[in-house]
């Protein structure tokens, strides 16, 4: 048996109980039984920036993990305590790789003139995360493909992340250099760590955690998933063939409703049962 586990997860909706459907109430004090074991190794994989994960951490009391990739996958963190976080440069020279050589302000002044986007606040920004607000009303399809043919004619190679701020009623546009991705970052700390398929697990709930959900790493969809995040998560693997390498959550495991931490305890017992049996000092796993 392999002692060693890298877990990895998304931080809203997933770890963090901030969606509408209910938290089972003892799943998070298991979790962080689970997470003190000095064999699993804990990273967080957010779209948040540090400041805003450690106010989740906070807020929501949650296990202080090992890592930390955030700002859209731009950022990798070692975090050897609560004050002491260690940017991780190699990841910086990875993916900036795919920028050409080109800066934060250069990609800033290939856009200057596309009235349609707005600069975010500086805190928002980092060297390889460019992000703009965008008018609901915009045509986007318009804006995308100028966008694209300048960063062609740069050679660089973006991937250009579009959402929605629903509460503020804004759209939102991240331009990330291509393998600055939750996927990629996940292949990187696995690589580093010296991790492997057999001994990594990623959980997540929402479509921006599709590229790992579809992969070959083993990967949870939490209960609290929307219905068509399930039904896309199940399409794409079908697709790649790779089924088996996603757990759908769907409650019962130690009596919980499979929600958020729930659903992430219930797929480490569904790929580690023996393992998780013993962090958790259970004499047998729950059918």
């Amino acid at each position: 048996m392999n002692n060693r586990l890298l877990l990895c997860t998304d931080l809203d909706r997933t770890l963090i109980p901030n969606g509408p459907q209910p938290e089972s109430p003892d799943a998070r004090s298991v979790f962080h039984q689970l997470c003190a074991a000095e064999s699993l190794v804990l990273v967080y994989v957010s779209g948040r920036h540090r400041a805003l994960v450690q106010e989740a951490i906070a807020t929501h009391e949650l296990p202080q993990p090992d890592y930390v990739v955030g700002d859209v996958g731009t950022t990798i963190y070692c975090v050897d305590s609560a004050d002491n976080w260690r940017h991780l440069a190699e990841w910086d020279e990875q993916i900036g790789e795919d920028w050409a050589g080109k800066s934060h302000a250069d990609l800033s002044r290939m856009f200057a003139d596309l009235s349609a986007l707005r600069l975010q606040e500086d805190a928002k920004q980092n060297r390889y995360k460019l992000s703009y607000y965008v008018s609901l009303d915009t045509d986007r399809q318009s804006v995308d493909e100028k966008m694209r043919q300048r960063l062609q004619t740069e050679q660089v190679d973006a991937t250009m992340v579009w959402s929605v701020d629903e509460p503020a009623g804004i759209g939102l546009l991240d331009v990330l250099p291509a393998r600055a991705t939750k996927l990629h970052a996940v292949e990187f700390l696995m690589e580093t760590l010296g991790f492997s398929l057999t001994n990594t697990v990623f959980s997540g709930d929402s479509g921006n955690d599709m590229q790992v959900l579809a992969s070959r790493v083993p990967a949870i969809l939490v209960n609290n998933a929307q219905p068509e995040v399930r039904q896309e998560a199940l399409d794409a693997v079908s697709e790649n063939m790779n089924r088996d390498s996603l757990y759908l959550a769907k409650g019962g495991f130690m009596q919980m409703n499979g929600n958020y931490s729930a659903g992430i305890l219930e797929g480490i017992a569904h790929y580690h049962p023996v393992l998780i049996q013993k962090l958790l000092n259970m004499k047998a796993v729950p059918e």
